[in-house]
C-alpha cells in the first residue's frame, strides 16, 4: 500500500498513474486477445464484410469497411478507410488485416461482420467491455465476388426488384436503376448506411417505434421499413408526418399495397403533434428553419435512443448573428447565411450532447442536390454533457439565441 506521507505527494500520484496505466493496459490485452481470435477465425474465404463504427476519437477515422479480394490467386482484404470526408484503401493480407482491424479497434465502439455462415456485431463499452452477438445468417450463403474492380455494392442492390422503389420511379420491374433516378438510388442507401451503423443500439427484443417529421414522398421512410423489417427482421412501427394531405394520402395507399402494416402517414405538424409517449428513434429530413429544432426538442422529451436529422433553411441565426469583430466578413450575405447555417447545427450538436447524446455531424447526399447536406446522427449514452457553459459563450460572442436552447430550457414550451 502507497502511504502519501513516505513518498511525498507528487511521488504518490506518479505511482497511481502509473498503476492505471498498468492495469489499463492489461485490460486492453484482454480485449484485443478476444477481438484477435475473432478475427482470426473469420478472415478466410467464408468472409464476406465488416464495418466498424462509432469512433470515440471524432479526429481519427470515422469508418472503415473491410472486403475480400483475389489477386494474383491470393485471398487479401481491401480495407475503405473514411477520415474527414476523404476515403483511402488498402490491401492487406489476412495476418496484417488482422492487425490493423485490431489497432482500428481500439478506437471503435461496434463492428458488424459477416460471415457465410454468421452475422456478428462486436460492441466495446467506453470501459472496454467486450460483448460478440452472434446470429445464424439467413437464407442460403451468399455468393461473394472477390474481383478488384467490382461495382459499388449498396444495402440496397441494383438489379433485385424493390416495390416501393419501382413505384417511385426509381427502379424497373426487373430491378434495373432509372438512369435520371441513379442519384435518388445512392441517396436512399447513403442513408440505410447512417440506419446500419446504429443498429447495435436497437432493442431487437421489442416493437420499436420511429418517427418521421416531414416525411415527404416518404423514400427514406419506405426505406427504413423495407430495411429495418423485411431485410433485418425488427419489430417496428414507423409513423411518418407531413402537412401535404394529398402526398400523406399517396403513402398510405402505397403502405397498404405493399402490406406494411405498421407504417402509418398521418397529416400534421411537428410543433403540436402528441401521438406518443415514448419513441426510439425520431428522422426528421428537411424540416425547414426551426421545425427541426421543434423535431429535436420532441425528441430528446421522448427520451428517443437515436435521432437522425437532416436541417433545412437556417434564417433564425441569420436575422440575429452579430459581432463587431465578424463584421468585414458578415458584410456579404451568401457567406454570413453559410456561416449562420454551420453555427445554427453546430450549435444544435453541443445542445444534444449537453442532453447526453453522443452526436456527429456527418456528409449527406442531398435530395435537391443543395449545399444543404448535413446530417446530425445522435445517440443517447445517458451522460449529460458538461459544455453549457461553452455554448453559452459561443452563443454571447455571436449576440444568438437559438430555438432549440429555448425550447430545451422551457421543456419545449415556450
Amino acid at each position: 500500500m502507497l502511504q502519501m506521507s513516505k513518498y511525498g505527494r507528487g511521488t504518490f500520484q506518479k505511482c497511481c498513474a502509473l498503476l492505471a496505466l498498468i492495469e489499463k493496459k492489461h485490460y486492453n490485452n484482454n480485449i484485443m486477445d478476444e477481438l484477435r481470435k475473432l478475427l482470426q477465425e473469420n478472415l478466410n474465404i467464408e468472409f464476406i464484410s465488416a464495418v466498424l463504427s462509432n469512433p470515440r476519437q471524432k479526429e481519427e477515422a470515422s469508418k472503415i469497411k473491410v472486403r475480400p479480394l483475389l489477386k494474383k490467386e491470393q485471398l487479401v482484404f481491401q480495407l475503405e478507410i473514411f477520415r474527414n470526408n476523404q476515403v483511402f484503401h488498402k490491401n492487406a493480407d489476412p495476418g496484417e488485416t488482422c492487425q490493423f482491424l485490431l489497432g482500428y479497434m481500439e478506437n471503435m465502439r461496434q463492428m458488424q461482420m459477416e460471415t457465410k455462415k454468421y452475422a456478428y456485431t462486436v460492441l466495446v463499452s467506453k470501459k472496454g467491455k467486450v460483448t460478440v452477438k452472434r446470429k445464424a445468417a439467413k437464407g442460403t450463403p451468399a455468393s461473394v465476388d472477390l474481383s478488384h474492380n467490382r461495382k459499388k455494392q449498396y444495402i440496397l442492390e441494383e438489379d433485385v426488384p424493390v416495390p416501393f422503389l419501382q413505384d417511385l420511379g426509381v427502379m424497373t420491374p426487373e430491378g434495373r436503376i432509372v438512369h435520371a433516378r441513379f442519384d435518388k438510388f445512392r441517396q436512399i442507401n447513403r442513408f440505410l448506411e447512417f440506419i446500419e451503423d446504429i443498429l447495435p443500439v436497437l432493442d431487437e427484443d421489442r416493437e420499436l417505434t420511429i418517427l418521421d417529421f416531414g416525411c415527404g414522398k416518404s423514400y427514406l421512410t419506405f426505406a427504413m421499413y423495407y430495411y429495418l423489417h423485411e431485410r433485418k427482421g425488427y419489430d417496428i412501427r414507423i409513423i411518418g408526418l407531413d402537412l401535404k394531405k394529398d402526398v400523406i394520402r399517396h403513402c398510405n395507399e402505397l403502405g397498404r399495397k405493399y402490406g406494411y402494416d405498421k407504417l402509418t402517414f398521418l397529416e400534421g405538424d411537428i410543433a403540436d403533434y402528441e401521438g406518443v409517449r415514448k419513441v426510439d428513434m425520431v428522422v426528421t429530413l428537411h424540416a425547414c428553419d426551426t421545425a427541426t429544432d421543434f423535431a429535436l426538442a420532441k425528441a430528446i422529451g421522448w427520451d428517443a435512443k437515436v435521432i437522425l436529422s437532416v436541417p433545412c433553411c437556417q434564417h433564425e441565426l441569420n436575422r440575429q448573428m452579430d459581432n463587431e469583430t465578424l463584421k468585414p466578413i458578415l458584410g456579404y450575405g451568401l457567406i454570413k447565411d453559410r456561416m449562420a447555417a454551420l453555427v445554427t447545427d453546430a450549435l444544435r450538436a453541443q445542445y444534444l450532447e449537453r442532453e447526453g447524446y453522443d452526436t456527429q455531424i456527418l456528409e449527406f447526399i442531398d435530395m435537391e442536390h443543395t449545399p444543404k447536406n448535413i446530417l446530425i446522427r445522435a445517440v443517447k449514452t445517458g451522460k449529460k454533457g458538461e459544455n453549457l457553459d461553452a455554448i453559452r459563450r459561443c452563443e454571447e460572442y455571436l449576440h444568438v439565441e437559438p430555438m432549440l436552447g429555448r425550447l430545451l430550457d422551457h421543456k419545449g414550451e415556450l
